[in-house]
């Protein structure tokens, strides 16, 4: 059986983190030459092109599963130096996670962990319908995500379900909203994240229609989106407890009482036995418990 040379996939790792060849080569404080023939090497070790020769290098299918390996092979080799002492550096734990999480309960699960040697979290938003792959690609150890299906190599368990409102100003709502809602729907301007955010889309299709009106607006950042729908930009789907203070105020009202939309969120993460990634996944757990609605429509 061929075995994979820890230099070897350690260049490659640096190669994919860096961008070029020569990034790399700087980093690990070797030649240019030297990196391409590690490189080179492992391609013929396991029969497979690992990464596309551009500026920034592309990584293909195989180098992916090569890359994952390697960091977890860092974690590992970070965490047990952490326990026998020989390290002064904080554990790291990369996290993908949507926005809406991160601007509603995420953060306070973070912020409870106290533990030895303390965890440095490195967040990566990313809308919860997309997360998957940066833990496909190994760039993070765990993720917040939509997608009850575990990417390779990983963990899911259920958090709960994160509900949104279809909601808009008053003043929008007597001028864009006269008939049946959901023919107002196709023409009424709408406020998304951005071009990857669906829920508005799928809130139209749950009352029967094609999707939303054409006349879209992109706010990428979560406190940003409800701000627009309360200046009256447009309607859009807002996470219930974003939304409780503006409909205390008037500042907000229902299109439909009765049409919340939930999203399931699950936690993937790596199948390793690293006790921060242990910690950071209960303490998430249990924060969800209270945050988050049990199930989901």
């Amino acid at each position: 059986m061929t075995d994979l040379p820890l230099d070897q996939v350690r260049t490659l790792l640096a190669v994919v983190d860096a961008g070029t060849f020569d990034a790399a080569a700087a980093i690990l404080h070797v030649t240019p030459s030297a990196v391409s023939q590690r490189v080179k090497a492992l391609e013929q070790r396991t029969g497979s092109v690992l990464v596309t020769r551009t500026k920034p290098v592309r990584v293909t299918e195989s180098g992916q599963i090569v890359v994952r390996f390697a960091r977890r092979l860092a974690a590992l080799e970070r965490d047990a130096r952490a326990e026998l002492g020989m390290s002064g550096e904080p554990v790291r734990v990369p996290i993908a996670v949507n926005a809406d999480s991160l601007s509603t309960w995420f953060l306070p699960a973070l912020a409870g962990i106290a533990a030895e040697p303390p965890i440095c979290f490195e967040l990566h938003r990313e809308d919860q319908e997309h997360t998957t792959t940066l833990l496909r690609e190994g760039r993070v150890m765990a993720a917040v995500t939509s997608s009850a299906a575990p990417v390779q190599g990983c963990s899911v368990r259920p958090l709960g379900a994160l509900r949104y409102l279809p909601l808009a100003r008053p003043e929008f709502v007597a001028r864009w909203f006269t008939g049946a809602l959901r023919d107002d729907l196709a023409t009424a301007p709408v406020v998304l994240f951005d071009d990857h955010d669906d829920l508005q889309d799928a809130f139209v299709r749950l009352l029967g229609g094609a999707g939303a009106s054409p006349l879209r607006h992109y706010v990428p950042a979560s406190e940003m989106v409800v701000a627009a729908v309360e200046a009256g930009l447009g309607w859009g789907m807002v996470p219930e407890v974003q939304a409780a203070p503006g409909l205390r105020a008037g500042r907000l009202v229902p299109l439909a009482v009765d049409r919340p939309v939930d999203v399931p969120l699950y936690w993937q993460q790596w199948k390793l036995d690293l006790p921060a990634l242990s910690t950071v996944a209960d303490a998430v757990a249990a924060t969800a418990l209270s945050a988050l609605r049990r199930g989901g429509s």
